[in-house]
Protein backbone atom coordinates (compact mmCIF):
# COMPACT_ATOMS: atom_id res chain seq x y z
CA UNK A 1 0.00 0.00 0.00
CA UNK A 2 1.39 3.34 -0.89
CA UNK A 3 -0.03 6.61 0.52
CA UNK A 4 0.51 10.39 -0.50
CA UNK A 5 -0.13 13.39 0.42
CA UNK A 6 -1.01 15.45 -2.63
CA UNK A 7 -1.96 19.38 -2.62
CA UNK A 8 -1.31 22.14 -5.10
CA UNK A 9 -1.80 25.85 -5.50
CA UNK A 10 0.19 26.98 -2.00
CA UNK A 11 -0.34 30.29 -2.95
CA UNK A 12 1.90 32.04 -0.53
CA UNK A 13 -0.56 30.77 1.88
CA UNK A 14 2.45 29.73 4.29
CA UNK A 15 -0.16 29.76 7.52
CA UNK A 16 -2.49 26.81 5.62
CA UNK A 17 0.51 24.90 4.51
CA UNK A 18 2.15 25.04 8.05
CA UNK A 19 -1.39 23.95 9.32
CA UNK A 20 -1.72 21.15 6.48
CA UNK A 21 2.27 19.58 6.77
CA UNK A 22 1.43 19.16 10.95
CA UNK A 23 -1.86 17.04 9.67
CA UNK A 24 0.19 15.06 7.23
CA UNK A 25 2.74 14.39 9.88
CA UNK A 26 -0.17 13.23 12.30
CA UNK A 27 -1.69 10.77 9.31
CA UNK A 28 1.37 9.32 7.91
CA UNK A 29 2.38 9.79 4.64
CA UNK A 30 5.18 8.23 2.12
CA UNK A 31 5.30 11.31 0.32
CA UNK A 32 4.35 14.79 -0.26
CA UNK A 33 3.41 16.28 -3.58
CA UNK A 34 2.67 19.99 -4.36
CA UNK A 35 1.51 19.84 -7.59
CA UNK A 36 2.28 23.36 -8.38
CA UNK A 37 1.71 27.09 -8.15
CA UNK A 38 4.12 28.10 -4.53
CA UNK A 39 3.41 31.51 -4.87
CA UNK A 40 0.18 34.06 -6.03
CA UNK A 41 -2.49 35.31 -4.45
CA UNK A 42 -1.28 36.23 -0.94
CA UNK A 43 1.42 37.49 0.88
CA UNK A 44 5.24 37.07 1.90
CA UNK A 45 5.82 34.72 -1.21
CA UNK A 46 9.68 33.20 0.68
CA UNK A 47 7.79 31.91 3.48
CA UNK A 48 6.37 28.59 1.82
CA UNK A 49 9.48 27.67 0.87
CA UNK A 50 11.62 26.95 3.92
CA UNK A 51 7.99 25.09 5.28
CA UNK A 52 8.65 22.95 2.08
CA UNK A 53 12.29 21.87 2.12
CA UNK A 54 12.20 21.36 5.79
CA UNK A 55 9.54 18.62 5.14
CA UNK A 56 10.58 16.71 1.92
CA UNK A 57 7.41 17.80 0.00
CA UNK A 58 8.68 17.36 -3.63
CA UNK A 59 7.47 19.99 -5.90
CA UNK A 60 5.99 20.29 -9.53
CA UNK A 61 6.27 23.30 -11.66
CA UNK A 62 2.86 25.22 -12.39
CA UNK A 63 2.33 28.15 -14.78
CA UNK A 64 3.32 30.77 -12.07
CA UNK A 65 6.21 28.67 -10.72
CA UNK A 66 7.41 28.66 -14.82
CA UNK A 67 6.47 32.37 -14.99
CA UNK A 68 8.17 33.59 -12.60
CA UNK A 69 11.32 31.68 -13.02
CA UNK A 70 11.44 32.70 -16.85
CA UNK A 71 10.65 36.25 -15.80
CA UNK A 72 8.16 36.39 -17.83
CA UNK A 73 5.41 39.44 -17.65
CA UNK A 74 2.48 37.12 -16.57
CA UNK A 75 1.50 34.36 -14.73
CA UNK A 76 0.04 31.89 -17.57
CA UNK A 77 -3.07 31.66 -15.59
CA UNK A 78 -5.59 31.03 -18.48
CA UNK A 79 -7.53 33.68 -18.39
CA UNK A 80 -9.90 35.27 -20.81
CA UNK A 81 -11.97 37.74 -18.99
CA UNK A 82 -10.54 41.25 -18.61
CA UNK A 83 -11.06 41.37 -14.70
CA UNK A 84 -9.64 38.38 -13.97
CA UNK A 85 -6.76 39.33 -15.77
CA UNK A 86 -6.83 42.80 -14.12
CA UNK A 87 -6.72 41.14 -10.54
CA UNK A 88 -4.19 38.47 -12.27
CA UNK A 89 -1.43 41.57 -13.07
CA UNK A 90 -1.96 42.62 -9.24
CA UNK A 91 -1.73 39.28 -8.17
CA UNK A 92 1.43 38.50 -10.01
CA UNK A 93 3.20 41.89 -10.08
CA UNK A 94 3.57 41.24 -6.26
CA UNK A 95 4.63 37.40 -6.47
CA UNK A 96 7.55 38.62 -8.47
CA UNK A 97 8.92 41.52 -6.54
CA UNK A 98 8.65 39.77 -3.53
CA UNK A 99 10.41 36.46 -4.23
CA UNK A 100 14.02 36.07 -3.84
CA UNK A 101 16.43 35.16 -7.39
CA UNK A 102 17.57 32.15 -5.26
CA UNK A 103 13.97 30.96 -5.23
CA UNK A 104 13.02 31.86 -8.32
CA UNK A 105 16.17 29.84 -9.84
CA UNK A 106 14.82 26.71 -7.91
CA UNK A 107 11.45 26.99 -8.94
CA UNK A 108 12.60 26.60 -12.63
CA UNK A 109 14.74 23.17 -11.91
CA UNK A 110 11.14 21.48 -10.62
CA UNK A 111 9.75 18.75 -13.49
CA UNK A 112 6.76 19.69 -15.15
CA UNK A 113 5.16 16.07 -14.26
CA UNK A 114 5.99 13.27 -11.97
CA UNK A 115 4.98 9.31 -12.79
CA UNK A 116 5.20 6.80 -10.16
CA UNK A 117 4.51 3.55 -9.94
CA UNK A 118 2.03 2.18 -6.93
CA UNK A 119 0.18 -1.21 -6.89
CA UNK A 120 0.83 -2.02 -10.18
CA UNK A 121 -0.65 1.42 -11.22
CA UNK A 122 1.16 4.32 -13.17
CA UNK A 123 0.37 7.38 -11.35
CA UNK A 124 0.64 10.97 -13.08
CA UNK A 125 1.27 14.08 -10.92
CA UNK A 126 0.90 17.75 -13.12
CA UNK A 127 -0.69 20.91 -12.78
CA UNK A 128 -3.35 22.14 -15.39
CA UNK A 129 -3.95 18.16 -17.20
CA UNK A 130 -1.08 16.08 -19.42
CA UNK A 131 -1.64 18.18 -22.29
CA UNK A 132 -1.47 21.81 -20.54
CA UNK A 133 -0.29 23.24 -17.93
CA UNK A 134 -2.57 25.81 -17.83
CA UNK A 135 -5.46 23.62 -18.79
CA UNK A 136 -8.24 23.80 -16.46
CA UNK A 137 -10.05 20.10 -16.28
CA UNK A 138 -13.85 21.03 -14.52
CA UNK A 139 -15.06 18.29 -13.05
CA UNK A 140 -18.72 19.63 -14.56
CA UNK A 141 -16.79 20.09 -17.98
CA UNK A 142 -14.72 17.06 -18.00
CA UNK A 143 -17.27 14.04 -19.08
CA UNK A 144 -16.10 10.52 -18.87
CA UNK A 145 -14.92 9.81 -22.49
CA UNK A 146 -12.72 13.16 -22.47
CA UNK A 147 -10.84 11.89 -19.44
CA UNK A 148 -10.16 7.95 -20.32
CA UNK A 149 -9.09 9.56 -23.65
CA UNK A 150 -5.99 11.52 -21.43
CA UNK A 151 -5.40 8.95 -19.58
CA UNK A 152 -4.92 6.58 -22.93
CA UNK A 153 -2.90 9.63 -24.29
CA UNK A 154 -0.55 10.09 -21.13
CA UNK A 155 -0.51 6.00 -20.41
CA UNK A 156 -1.31 6.73 -16.86
CA UNK A 157 -3.79 4.79 -14.29
CA UNK A 158 -4.22 7.71 -11.82
CA UNK A 159 -4.12 11.39 -13.33
CA UNK A 160 -3.82 14.13 -10.53
CA UNK A 161 -4.22 17.67 -11.31
CA UNK A 162 -4.91 20.70 -9.26
CA UNK A 163 -5.06 24.69 -11.21
CA UNK A 164 -8.97 24.80 -10.83
CA UNK A 165 -8.77 25.42 -7.40
CA UNK A 166 -11.85 23.10 -6.66
CA UNK A 167 -11.09 19.57 -5.99
CA UNK A 168 -13.25 16.43 -7.71
CA UNK A 169 -12.89 12.91 -7.86
CA UNK A 170 -13.98 10.75 -10.77
CA UNK A 171 -13.39 6.91 -10.85
CA UNK A 172 -13.73 5.91 -14.16
CA UNK A 173 -13.49 2.00 -16.23
CA UNK A 174 -11.09 -0.68 -15.60
CA UNK A 175 -10.16 1.12 -12.21
CA UNK A 176 -8.82 4.10 -13.20
CA UNK A 177 -9.19 7.70 -11.92
CA UNK A 178 -8.75 11.38 -12.74
CA UNK A 179 -8.11 13.35 -9.04
CA UNK A 180 -8.40 16.94 -8.47
CA UNK A 181 -6.45 17.56 -5.45
CA UNK A 182 -7.48 20.98 -4.50
CA UNK A 183 -5.45 23.78 -3.00
CA UNK A 184 -4.35 25.19 0.03
CA UNK A 185 -4.03 28.79 -0.79
CA UNK A 186 -7.58 29.86 -0.72
CA UNK A 187 -11.05 28.59 0.13
CA UNK A 188 -12.64 26.72 -3.08
CA UNK A 189 -16.01 29.32 -3.22
CA UNK A 190 -17.97 27.43 -0.70
CA UNK A 191 -18.87 30.33 1.91
CA UNK A 192 -15.91 28.12 4.22
CA UNK A 193 -12.73 29.41 5.24
CA UNK A 194 -11.01 26.00 5.03
CA UNK A 195 -8.75 24.80 2.46
CA UNK A 196 -7.95 21.60 1.39
CA UNK A 197 -5.50 18.68 0.52
CA UNK A 198 -6.02 14.99 -0.56
CA UNK A 199 -4.56 11.41 0.74
CA UNK A 200 -4.47 8.85 -2.10
CA UNK A 201 -3.75 5.76 -0.58
CA UNK A 202 -3.23 2.69 -3.72
CA UNK A 203 -2.81 -1.12 -2.37
CA UNK A 204 -4.22 -4.00 -3.45
CA UNK A 205 -7.69 -2.82 -2.20
CA UNK A 206 -7.80 -0.51 -5.12
CA UNK A 207 -7.22 3.60 -5.37
CA UNK A 208 -8.91 5.96 -2.57
CA UNK A 209 -9.12 9.39 -2.53
CA UNK A 210 -9.62 10.96 1.01
CA UNK A 211 -10.25 15.17 0.67
CA UNK A 212 -8.87 16.46 3.89
CA UNK A 213 -10.19 19.50 5.26
CA UNK A 214 -7.44 22.12 6.67
CA UNK A 215 -8.25 25.02 9.09
CA UNK A 216 -5.78 27.88 9.77
CA UNK A 217 -5.33 31.41 11.26
CA UNK A 218 -7.23 32.79 8.26
CA UNK A 219 -7.52 35.78 10.43
CA UNK A 220 -4.17 36.33 10.78
CA UNK A 221 -3.50 35.23 6.68
CA UNK A 222 -6.02 38.24 6.12
CA UNK A 223 -3.69 40.65 8.39
CA UNK A 224 -0.94 39.84 6.69
CA UNK A 225 -2.58 40.81 3.27
CA UNK A 226 -3.67 44.05 4.22
CA UNK A 227 -0.19 44.79 5.63
CA UNK A 228 1.46 44.17 2.40
CA UNK A 229 -2.22 46.09 1.00
CA UNK A 230 -3.01 43.31 -1.24
CA UNK A 231 -6.40 43.78 -3.23
CA UNK A 232 -9.87 43.73 -0.56
CA UNK A 233 -11.32 41.34 -3.25
CA UNK A 234 -8.61 38.67 -2.59
CA UNK A 235 -9.19 39.23 1.57
CA UNK A 236 -12.50 39.20 1.49
CA UNK A 237 -12.16 35.46 -0.44
CA UNK A 238 -10.08 34.07 2.60
CA UNK A 239 -12.06 35.71 5.45
CA UNK A 240 -16.06 34.73 3.83
CA UNK A 241 -15.16 31.32 1.52
CA UNK A 242 -16.85 33.23 -1.69
CA UNK A 243 -14.47 33.81 -4.44
CA UNK A 244 -14.31 37.50 -5.77
CA UNK A 245 -12.08 37.40 -8.37
CA UNK A 246 -11.22 34.31 -11.30
CA UNK A 247 -14.79 34.10 -11.64
CA UNK A 248 -15.58 34.13 -15.36
CA UNK A 249 -13.29 31.27 -15.89
CA UNK A 250 -16.05 29.16 -13.70
CA UNK A 251 -18.60 27.32 -15.85
CA UNK A 252 -21.85 27.41 -14.66
CA UNK A 253 -22.16 24.95 -12.53
CA UNK A 254 -19.05 25.37 -10.67
CA UNK A 255 -20.18 29.18 -10.61
CA UNK A 256 -23.68 28.74 -9.41
CA UNK A 257 -23.12 27.09 -5.97
CA UNK A 258 -20.82 30.57 -5.29
CA UNK A 259 -22.09 33.98 -3.95
CA UNK A 260 -21.21 36.00 -6.98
Amino acid sequence: MTRLALFGGIYSNYRALEAALADVRRRGADAVYCLGDLGAFGPYPDRVFPLLRSHGVRCLQGNYDNSLAGGLEDCQCGYTDPRDNYFARISYGYTFKNTSAENKSWLGTLPMSVRLEAGGRRVLLCHGSPRKMNEFLWESTSPDAFLEYLLDEAHADVLCVTHTGIKWHRPLSRGRHVINVGVLGRPENDGTTDVWYTLLTIGSGGVKAEFVPVSYDYQGLAADMRAERLPEEFIETITTGWWTTCLEVLPHKERAVGRY
